[in-house]
């Protein structure tokens, strides 16, 4: 990838490792913790270029993961792999008793899309994949802000335990829930999430609960002039069960969101096909509601598979909850983001970001990357297996400017900026958040305690957790297609 426009990094050999410093102090302020990462800036940035490089789908992530863990392990963390039957998937600790405070990262590219980082559409030949949503730098703010937090515990001497949660798949393979289902999260007090986006925000905000879904369609093969009469069509199946899908929408609440690709069809027009396959999502901001309309679609399925003279199966792919805010995190999260500040660009990345900015349908003004969004709720409409871990523990979230104002997620422009110093400052900036708000959860237990009361009450006494993917193992061999 080109590197020209790192201007703000000196050059950096690949072997240079995040090794925490020496006690110097026993105390350590956030302007210190600050003033650490900025010192790591190159390491960081030398970090989410490789990842960026290796641009690997989800739960075949094997680079991206080993170099995470390799600079924990470098820095003393004591770091477990393979964990919840995910060669990819790893927790790594530092310190020791409570509080509990987890951080997660993800490391997984998008297939089906390429982009150089540039801000022209230009392919990187031979790449079939890329980090459109982010998650090179993702992952690299979290490395940052645990290795910020495990210095501030050793040079304060403080007590508590911080974690990186190494969680593979995001895109619509659902890692994280399998982490949960695992145990891994059942010792935790607080886990703090972030997202790579256009805009720097730490308002609490509700997302979609998700159920994936591939239905099987199979008929009977025949020639499709010479002998029709002797076929079924497994795509006559999938037909009338989109057809019936579609009809089922004007029936639905409107929050609801249907998506659909027909993966096989057929092969030739002129024999009747014996397989047929169709991949569905059906969302909706309440899991419960999710799983309902889920049903409604199996027994479509089972009347289109009756009408057409076919059989049926499906296999859950993934799901996950909607995220559980929580006002009185995501109130922590806010003020330290204020403290940080967004996202300026020097003079090369405002050049950078006026040739982008002409491939973009509608532009705020590069001011915005600077700004701090007002603190408001509100409903979002894509999905993340995050969802699941805000059900069982205390958790927070928080979007940081490592686009141009106006960029979409699973675009080539957030290729473009995420490969280069755009995109590492707002990873800075998410770093830095990060991890004042576990300071902040690590020195005042009463953040914690609030955060657990109103935890409790959102979920409610009756509160059961069941996975909306139920029992099955990970799909190792179906991620990667883009979920949220």
């Amino acid at each position: 990838m080109s590197c020209s426009l790192r201007t703000f990094r000196p050059g950096l050999a690949l072997a240079a490792a995040l090794v925490l410093a020496p006690p110097l102090t026993a105390q350590m302020t956030k302007a210190d913790v600050a003033a650490f990462l900025d010192a790591h800036t190159a390491q960081l940035s030398d970090v989410a270029d490789q990842i960026w490089g290796f641009a690997e789908i989800g739960y075949q992530e094997t680079r991206s993961s080993a170099l995470l863990e390799r600079k924990l392990e470098d820095a003393g963390f004591t770091v477990t792999r393979r964990v919840a039957d995910i060669p990819t998937a790893f927790v790594a600790s530092y310190g020791s008793g409570k509080p509990v405070i987890g951080i997660m990262g993800e490391f997984d590219a998008l297939p089906g899309i390429n982009q150089d980082s540039v801000p022209t559409r230009q392919l990187v030949e031979g790449k079939a994949s890329a980090h459109a949503c982010g998650h090179n730098l993702l992952g690299t703010a979290s490395l940052g802000a645990v290795l910020a937090a495990a210095e501030w515990l050793k040079r304060t001497g403080h007590a508590g335990t911080i974690r990186y949660y190494g969680t593979p798949a995001e895109e619509g393979g659902s890692g994280k829930v399998y982490m949960v289902r695992a145990g891994l999260f059942d010792d935790v007090d607080a886990v703090l999430s972030w997202h790579p986006g256009d805009r720097n925000d730490a308002s609490p905000s509700n997302d979609l609960a998700i159920i994936s879904a591939k239905f099987r369609f199979h008929g009977i093969a025949a020639h499709a002039a010479a002998a029709p009469d002797r076929g079924r069509s497994a795509l006559d199946g999938v037909e009338a069960l989109d057809y019936m899908a579609n009809m089922m929408r004007e029936h639905v609440p409107q929050e609801t969101r249907i998506h659909y690709v027909i993966t096989n069809g057929g092969a030739a027009p002129n024999v009747v096909p014996d397989l047929a396959e169709v991949y569905y999502y059906v969302r909706h901001p309440d899991a419960e509601m999710a799983r309902s309309i889920f049903q409604r679609l199996v027994a479509a399925a089972e009347g289109a598979a009756k009408g057409t003279g076919t059989t049926v199966d499906y296999e859950i792919t993934g799901g996950s909850y909607a995220e559980l805010p929580l006002n009185s995190l995501q109130q922590i999260v806010y003020e330290n983001l204020k403290q940080v500040g967004g996202v300026t660009y020097d003079a090369r990345e405002r050049k950078f970001a006026e040739v982008l900015k002409q491939t973009l349908p509608a532009t705020p003004a590069l001011s915005a990357a600077a700004a701090i969004q007002p603190f408001a709720p509100h409903q979002t409409y894509a999905s993340s297996d995050a969802g699941d871990v805000s059900w069982n523990v205390p958790m927070s979230t928080l979007n940081t400017a490592t686009w141009l104002p106006g960029t979409a997620a699973h675009s080539w422009q957030a290729v473009a900026t995420g490969g280069m110093s755009i995109g590492d400052k707002g990873m800075l900036v998410a770093a830095k958040t990060l991890a004042f708000t576990a300071m902040d959860l690590f020195t005042d237990p009463t953040k914690l305690a609030a955060a657990r009361a109103e935890f409790d009450e959102k979920r409610g006494a009756d509160f059961k957790y069941v996975p909306l993917l139920g029992d099955r193992k990970p799909p190792l061999d179906v991620a990667g297609t883009g979920k949220d």
